[in-house]
């Protein structure tokens, strides 16, 4: 590899990626294990099929069954983390949830459900791994996900816009408080991606015809279109990358 891109390897480090058995957190799993990391799955349910991928590049995958929606699970996670490749370098926080509903008739179980994941377990999550890295003065790097609706208001979706306004937030609170213990912690904002989370839209043809016709790229974004997002933040090329939030939109901001 050219000395110039030996940055953007991750060979020899662990990440662990929430929400690892579809969707983004399947394609950022994969891609880490490209780049040489060890990569740890924590979902609610079976990661094989995120498994059967990363053995398909050479690399290395443990998954840990948790449900994220209760704060408890987090001891649990990050003592079965250690066990499993010893040391955790990479956290990305990309689990969440959905709920649309006019905001007239949210309940406040729904808002408690989506805040409690989004939110919540990002928050407590993030601490755990960072108590962790202050006490071996080692650093480490937190990848948050958040969303366009980190930056708007959305419709019919007040819990999750919230969930990811808050994200963004703590991406900056947390940053401002850490970086001097050389923990990054930084956020990836996806645009419209073809996910479970976008299949009500897409399945609506006038609502994705009103999407698309503002994305400048001209189409919904993979998976595979945050890799390259996902691997630079988790890199030592972002080492002086503190605190920002990287929208990975087609465009869609700028338009």
């Amino acid at each position: 590899m050219p000395q110039n891109l030996n940055q953007f390897s991750l060979e020899g480090k662990t990440a662990l990626v929430t929400g690892a058995n579809t969707g983004l957190g399947q394609g950022i799993c994969v891609a880490y294990a490209g780049a040489g990391a060890n990569v740890i799955g924590v979902a609610r349910r079976n990661c094989q099929e995120t498994a059967d991928q990363i053995k398909a590049v050479g690399g290395n995958f443990t998954e840990i069954i948790a449900d994220l929606s209760d704060i408890n699970v987090i001891s649990k996670i990050v003592e079965d983390a250690s066990k499993a490749y010893g040391r955790v370098d990479i956290l990305v926080n990309n689990a969440g949830i959905i709920k649309r509903c006019n905001a007239t008739e949210v309940t406040m179980a729904d808002w408690d459900s989506v805040i409690d994941l989004n939110e919540k377990m990002v928050f407590f999550l993030s601490q755990a791994f960072a108590q962790n890295w202050i006490n071996d003065n080692k650093g480490g790097k937190i990848i948050n996900i958040a969303s366009m609706l980190s930056y708007q208001g959305g419709i019919r979706v007040p819990s999750y816009t919230a969930s990811k306004s808050a994200v963004m937030g703590l991406t900056r609170a947390l940053a401002n408080e850490w970086a001097k213990y050389n923990i990054n912690v930084n956020a990836i904002a996806p645009g419209y991606m073809a996910t479970n989370n976008t299949q009500n839209l897409r399945s609506d043809e006038q609502r994705s015809e009103e999407i698309l016709s503002r994305i400048p790229a001209g189409r919904w974004g993979t998976p595979e279109d945050i890799t390259g997002a996902a691997i630079f933040l988790a890199s030592d090329a972002a080492a002086y990358v503190h605190g920002f939030t990287l929208a990975v939109d087609g465009g869609w901001l700028a338009r």
